[in-house]
């Protein structure tokens, strides 16, 4: 049986264009058991405050966003390019549920800090 070798088999193109599909980026992050709750740490670097949105959903904390690259407008072309420019999502699971707890949040020189202190029983 010959074989059509005048165009490469369908999945050859699937398979490359899967590795060129943008992929939403995970931020890394810390967790950490403190006296009084959890603080949750991210490292965020180049993402503006007002690009970030945080939500909690049972036991997850959610945190998406959007990294935008801003000198991008004054370049012609790329040379090498290493950190992720888009959309990312982070999801931290913990042990009790989060839907009730006194959460706040600080953003400094890139890091966004979380703390969550366990709803207070009345």
């Amino acid at each position: 049986m010959a074989r059509d070798t005048s165009r490469p088999p369908q999945s050859f193109f699937t398979e490359a264009a899967r590795g060129f599909a943008p992929q939403p980026w995970q931020p890394s992050a810390d967790v950490y058991r403190t006296q009084d709750g959890w603080l949750v740490k991210l490292d965020l670097a180049g993402v503006r405050p007002e690009d970030l949105h945080l939500a909690v959903q049972g036991r997850r904390l959610i945190v998406q966003g959007t990294r935008r690259d801003a000198s991008v407008h004054e370049c012609r072309c790329s040379y090498q390019l290493e950190i992720a420019y888009s959309q990312f999502e982070r999801s931290v699971e913990l042990p009790y549920n989060l839907e009730q707890a006194h959460i706040t949040s600080e953003y400094r020189d890139g890091m966004l800090m979380i703390r969550i202190h366990a709803a207070t029983r009345g």
